[in-house]
């Protein structure tokens, strides 16, 4: 029996994009209203970052202090408003890979797109961990001068060093310190809620994509195998044809379901590599200029988490997107080396559509500028470093 693909393995992404109000199933009004309060915290935060360079005498170094931290949550807004606009098209996305897997009567072709379907719940799963992690360790940083001051209580409190470190980081009064301590928090969580819930669904749509290239590249070789062969002698071409004629609809489909993802995404995804690359470039000159780490700790950590998991994130996107590459790759491979030279010639014509479609690698591009895979993922941290390089020059 036929199940439900975002109850099995879109369940954690189901719950992550509920906490943000982005669940494409559940758009009520108090969901726009949970929308636009979520969207509030992360845009006042970062007006608040923005207006210091106003009130407060700036320095080249402030400045760029300022944006490593701004840096981040622009990504997180500009995330969350292109899932937004595009949340339509993200739901027929989800319905359309729904009916391809309603369309499945093979047993083992139903097993390759389950197979990938827990791929996808894997991912999710261990992006969750990872961010949990993050968040749980930048809580444990908050709290422990608080629970050292009850704990062991000494003369120079503890508090009072994260509260010299927040407010000569920001330039504030330290009356206003737990103001901006509680709204930061709050900005954080709803960043990376916001990163997982979107980033981990993308990640599983391009997951269960390259799940389609498998399949086809199944029915390439079940067309060719023995025993449908020896089918072909005994004149019955409807299974070679069927298997074939099947291997091309699904390899259609999935090119469909990636261009269809990069045409609704492809303007705001160059806006978030472009901030993704400044964000690393800029916490990584922020961490080279931390002369003592050590007594320095909390914005030596920050600084160092953020731009791991930007990193990570980056990772993690060109990887699924190398995926594709491969699996694509894998099919021209197969129609390449199948025993076409045994089929009719009506065969081996339709073989040959295969391979003229598939002489190009298919990938998800982004208007010729981003491709998604592991070498693109070595240009962005090469361009990162060069920026980088760059601030340290100018200094």
């Amino acid at each position: 029996m036929k199940v439900c693909l975002r109850e099995r393995y879109l369940t954690f992404n189901r719950i992550l994009l509920l906490t943000i109000g982005l669940w494409p199933y559940q758009q009520s009004t108090l969901t726009q209203l949970q929308m636009v309060v979520l969207l509030s915290i992360l845009i006042t935060f970062i007006i608040f970052q923005f207006s210091r360079l106003i009130f407060v005498d700036y320095t080249y170094g402030f400045v760029l202090r300022m944006l490593s931290i701004s840096s981040l949550f622009v990504l997180y807004v500009t995330k969350y408003i292109s899932f937004w606009i595009n949340i339509d098209a993200i739901k027929c996305t989800l319905e359309r890979l729904q009916d391809v897997y309603n369309e499945l009567t093979d047993k083992n072709e139903i097993a390759i797109y389950e197979e990938y379907g827990k791929l996808a719940k894997q991912y999710t799963i261990k992006f969750i961990l990872v961010q949990a992690s993050i968040l749980s360790f930048a809580f444990v940083m908050e709290s422990w001068p608080f629970i050292f001051d009850i704990v062991i209580p000494k003369n120079d409190t503890y508090t009072r060093h994260l509260i010299n470190s927040l407010t000569s980081y920001y330039l504030i009064q330290e009356k206003y310190f737990f103001f901006v301590l509680l709204h930061m928090n709050a900005a954080h969580a709803v960043g990376s809620f916001i990163l997982s819930g979107i980033g981990t669904l993308m990640i599983s749509y391009v997951t269960y994509i390259s799940g389609m290239f498998k399949i086809a590249c199944f029915r390439l070789e079940r067309a060719m195998a023995a025993d449908t062969l020896q089918n072909i002698y005994l004149k019955n071409h409807f299974v070679t044809n069927k298997y074939i004629i099947g291997a091309v609809q699904i390899h259609r489909k999935a090119t469909e379901f990636a261009e269809f993802l990069v045409y609704n995404f492809e303007k705001s995804v160059l806006f978030i590599i472009g901030t993704t690359v400044l964000c690393v470039s800029l916490n990584l000159y922020r961490m080279s200029q931390i002369e003592k780490p050590l007594e320095e700790i909390e914005e030596a950590s920050t600084h160092f988490f953020i731009m791991f998991f930007v990193l990570l994130y980056m990772f993690v996107c060109n990887y699924v997107g190398q995926e594709i590459i491969d699996n694509n790759k894998k099919l021209f491979i197969t129609a390449y080396n199948i025993p076409w030279y045994q089929a009719p010639l009506h065969v081996q014509k339709l073989i040959l559509i295969l391979l003229q479609k598939n002489y190009k690698p298919f990938a998800l591009n982004f208007h010729g500028i981003f491709v998604a895979s592991l070498e693109c993922f070595a240009t962005l941290v090469s361009a990162s470093v060069s920026y980088f390089t760059i601030m340290i020059s100018l200094q």
